[in-house]
This record gives structure tokens, sequence and C-alpha cells, in this order.
């Protein structure tokens, strides 16, 4: 049972998400300055990862490339994280990881964003799926490889059922897919405007929630202080959005949550928590192998975001209803996570 005070702790996670929240305000008018003048203008995607076209999304977001779209934003949340961790909340057991996961997924979405924004041709829409999966593969497995031989973490917790042993090897496996899939799930999701954004703030928030009934308040922080600067990144990308995350935002999201969920040993609880995630990257997945193997579309576009604006939802109904379903999403595995002695 929950038995959780107001305490030092918790006011600590507060000021952070404060901290982070400021400082992200106070840079996005010198990030936005730099993406104007540098022009890191986001270029539209025209061609799926097998090399298909994509009529319906060009056409949907036809609007938004007539303007000045910068990318890249997710540079701010680097900034961010980066200075309150390493600042106010470092720590080996508890923060080294999770920011490594960050800023490696940061590292392979910005080198995605830099050859969308300043490359040239066909191939300038950014690197090929492949590419990416290779990259975040061996963030993952490094990171997997620390988390399972230094920290000595080797079970998996089982809602309701209880601890297994997996091994080393079995572990490193684990915590590979955890970061891959949920790296690839956050940047599949940027596709509207704040949709990303308020879906990870819930995880993240979630899942802090959990890290500080396990007495890991350090890794409350950190999760936090991601909180803050998404809090501060939704305030501007409200539709009409000033900005996009870029790979390098939503890669950083999505695999600094693949460790915090390995982190809270609440790995299994992800599929619930990051339902919206798991919807998201799902379609892609039926739509890419429906056409395949059975040359027919599920989905008007994919993914799923695209085929409800396909059949005329407006882009904030969209983001608002998601958001909506991921908070009950968040809800509800925090409750499995109290009944099943996880937090």
């Amino acid at each position: 049972m929950w038995k959780v005070e107001f305490n030092n702790e918790m006011f600590f996670g507060l000021i952070l998400t404060l901290g982070a929240f400021l400082l992200a305000m106070f840079l996005t008018p010198v990030y936005t300055y730099f993406a104007y003048k540098y022009k890191f203008w986001k270029k539209q995607k025209k061609t799926t990862a097998d090399g298909s076209s994509l009529p319906i999304m060009t056409k949907l977001h036809a609007h938004k490339f007539k303007r000045h779209f910068p990318t890249m934003a997710g540079i701010i949340g680097v900034v961010v994280v980066s200075m309150v961790t390493l600042i106010c909340n470092l720590d080996r057991g508890q923060t080294w990881l999770p920011l490594a996961g960050f800023l490696g997924g940061a590292a392979v979405g910005f080198i995605d964003d830099l050859i969308n924004v300043f490359g040239s041709g066909e191939g300038a829409a950014g690197l090929r799926a492949g590419a990416k999966l290779i990259l975040i593969s061996i963030v993952g497995a490094l990171l997997g490889w620390f988390f399972a031989v230094k920290l000595g973490w080797t079970a998996v917790m089982v809602p309701f059922v209880g601890s297994f042993d997996i091994g080393v090897v079995g572990m490193i496996f684990l915590f590979t897919f955890a970061v891959v899939a949920t790296g690839n799930a956050t940047n599949i999701s940027d596709g509207l405007d704040g949709l990303a954004g308020g879906l990870m703030m819930l995880a993240y928030g979630a899942y802090g929630v959990i890290a500080l009934f396990q007495g890991q308040w350090i890794l409350f922080g950190f999760c936090m202080t991601v909180v803050g600067w998404l809090l501060s990144y939704v305030w501007f990308n409200v539709p009409p959005a000033r900005f996009m995350m870029g790979d390098t935002g939503s890669f950083a999201l999505g695999a600094g949550l693949g460790v915090v969920a390995m982190m809270t040993n609440a790995f299994l609880l992800l599929p619930i928590i990051g339902v919206m995630l798991v919807i998201e990257a799902g379609s892609s997945l039926i739509q890419m192998t429906s056409k395949k193997f059975f040359h027919k579309k599920i989905f008007i576009s994919a993914p799923i975001h695209h085929h409800f604006e396909a059949k005329g939802w407006g882009e904030a109904k969209i983001v608002m209803r998601f958001w909506i379903i991921a908070g009950i999403a968040a809800v509800l595995g925090l409750f499995i996570a109290s009944a099943s002695g996880i937090a």
C-alpha cells in the first residue's frame, strides 16, 4: 500500500519541474531565433519506410509546409534536461542511465534531423528506417549492458505474478527492445501539433509517480524534469505549432522512457501507460504488413492519427481525445502498479 506524504522528495521533484519549465520557456526564443536565422525548415515526408508514396498525408499536411516550419526543437529539451540533471539531480544509480538514454536517442534523432533540414534531393527526408533502427539498437544494447552488468539488474517483475530472473543476456535483449520500441513509437506519434508532447508528458508523469513510491526519488526528479520541459513545449506547440520537436526530441523522449520503464521494473506496464504509443506504432505496422502481403490498406492513412485526419477530424480533436485516452491509461497503470506490488 502506498504510504507517501508530501515531503522533501516530492517538493524537490516539483522544484525540478518548475525549474525545467522556466528554463525551457527562457531558451525557446533563443532556439526560435537561430531556427529562423539558419532555416531549420522541416521538409515534408512523401514516402513510407518501404518507399511507397504518401499522397493522402502529403495532401493533409500541405498547408503546414506552405509556411516556414522549424524542426529540431528537441534541442531545447536536450539542453534543459541535461542542465537540470547534471547540476541538481545526478546520481550513478538513478539518473546516469536515463540521461544517457535520453541523450543517446537525441543523438540518433539529431543526425536524422540534420539530414532532413540541410540535405538536398530525394534523400533529404532523413536517415533510412534501417539506419535509425541500427543506431537506436546500439544505444539500447550499450545501456542494457550497463544496466545488467554494472547495476546488476537481471530480474523482471510480472504484475500479480512475481519477479523472474532472465539473466544478463535476457536483460540486455529486453532492455534493447524497450529502448528501440519506445523510441520508434514516440517518433511515429509525433505527427500532429502537440500530440507526442502530451502523450509523453502523461507517461513520464506516471512513471515518475511509480519511481517516487518505490523510493527512487532521484529518478522521480528526472521524470519530473522531462515533464517540466514538455509543459513548455506543449505551450508553444498547440495548434498551430510554432515548431516541431523533430526526431531529436521524439527519439530522446522514447529512449529515455524505455530506460525509466526498465529502472522502475515496470516495463510490462508500458503497453498500458503508453497505450497510445502502442496503437500508433501498431497501426503503422498493420498497414505496412497488409500492404506488403495482401496489397490493400486497412487504414486510409497510417499511423492512425492520419486515418482520423483523412476522415475529417480536426487536429485539435484528435490530439485532445488521444490525450484523454492516455490520461485514463496512465491512471490505470498506476492502479496496477499499486495493486500488484510494483510500487
